[in-house]
């Protein structure tokens, strides 16, 4: 039997391997979501490092934040890593979701992205 955490490490593999064959060499923004916290990364995996990253754990957005574990973070996590990508020359992008749906928290950060400039 798996548990939990294989399977989802199981899904996450399984997305990332048909992201890098579509990517195209596009950075690839990825979104981790824990039960208090969401984070974002805009990571260039040909050079192996993160060009821009932002989670509700930021000091310039935790003053404004009831919790880091709603959809209103979610999207300032989304708004301010667009605008960290945009500032360090990126524009397109490839969403890595991870192992997690394209629902709720995960879908207000990645339309707030879009908002914010980064198209995918």
């Amino acid at each position: 039997m798996s548990t939990q955490q294989e399977l989802r490490n199981r899904r996450r593999d399984r997305l990332r391997f048909q992201l890098r064959r579509k990517a195209g060499g596009r950075p690839r923004l990825s979104v981790f979501r824990s039960g208090k916290n969401i984070y974002a990364q805009v990571i260039d995996d040909v050079q192996g490092r993160t060009l821009a990253a932002a989670s509700s754990l930021d000091k310039e957005l935790r003053e404004g934040l009831k919790t880091g574990a709603n959809k209103d973070s979610a999207g300032a996590v989304g708004k301010l890593v667009a605008q960290r990508a945009v500032a360090a020359g990126v524009s397109q992008v490839v969403f890595d979701r991870g192992a997690y749906l394209y629902h709720g928290r995960v879908k207000a950060l990645a339309e707030a992205a879009r908002e914010g400039g980064l198209s995918f």
